[in-house]
């Protein structure tokens, strides 16, 4: 039996920071990859100053520009198939709780969560995975959409036929503080170095699985650097990326994840562990 796995994501870039190592693994094993991102991310900030203008409050085309960087990063990591929800330009990235974006008519935690289960499920059956990824239930840094993306999977996937596994990918606190403390030491990154306990991880004591991910994080570091509107990866002594916030943030060797839904037998490693 073809063995498939479909993640779920909320704006393009998100597949590539938490789950580029996985999918570029698995598809480079033979795995049939499927990713599903639910808005454009038309409410990101940008980096380079040259495409400044892209934004929501002025041009307001960088939902465009950043399909063709997923695009980019699709095929960088070798995934097989990509949708939007509900078609491209469906659903309008809903920017962070409390902003003008939300009260947008596209915006996605606007939109009826009933119907965009439907969309998903719909995905789901004709691909027939039988592992689905997605956040947890706060989004992994609390992220509206990202919330959103969370529960419509845990409405559409754990009872569709084909799914065997649902996963929540997680930032592991042990590798988070390692990597780190591997920046300050090295000491060459342009960008601020967080405190340990500032950005937001899950304690390794709740994470069931995880993935090495070391012989592709030159395939995840390719599809990171596709994102130039919404990152910039330093390719120092040590890798690593920084957001439109300017934090340095580490690239561990694997990724990390909560079994939600399935038998946890021989899944200690590896999505599909113990079939």
């Amino acid at each position: 039996m073809k063995r498939k796995l479909l993640l779920v994501h909320a704006h393009p870039d998100d597949e590539s920071i938490a789950t580029g190592g996985v999918i570029a693994r698995y598809a480079a094993e033979g795995v049939e990859v499927c990713v599903v991102t639910c808005t454009l991310g038309e409410e990101g900030e940008i980096v380079p100053p040259r495409l400044a203008r892209l934004v929501a409050a002025e041009a307001d085309q960088l939902g465009g520009y950043r399909s063709g960087e997923m695009a980019a990063a699709a095929a960088a990591l070798g995934l097989a198939r990509h949708e939007y929800l509900g078609g491209i330009g469906r659903w309008r990235d809903s920017g962070m709780a409390g902003t003008p974006a939300a009260e947008h008519p596209r915006a996605f935690t606007g939109g009826s969560a009933a119907e965009q289960t439907t969309q998903l499920r719909e995905l789901i059956d004709d691909f027939a995975p039988q592992v689905v990824v997605t956040y947890d239930s706060f989004g992994g840094y609390g992220h509206p959409d990202h919330i959103r993306a969370h529960e419509i999977t845990m409405a559409a996937a754990p009872d569709a036929p084909s799914v065997q596994r649902v996963f929540h990918v997680v930032q592991s606190e042990a590798a988070l503080t390692a990597g780190l403390a591997e920046l300050r030491a090295d000491g060459t990154s342009p960008f601020r170095v967080a405190a340990d306990g500032e950005l937001p991880s899950t304690p390794d004591g709740k994470i069931t699985t995880v993935v090495d991910i070391s012989a592709h994080r030159q395939a995840k570091l390719a599809a990171l650097r596709a994102h130039e509107t919404q990152l910039t990866v330093v390719d120092g002594g040590v890798a690593h990326f920084a957001l439109t916030n300017s934090i340095a943030q580490p690239i561990p060797s694997a990724e990390y994840f909560v079994l939600a839904h399935g038998d946890a037998h021989g899944a200690e490693t590896d999505l599909f562990g113990g079939w």
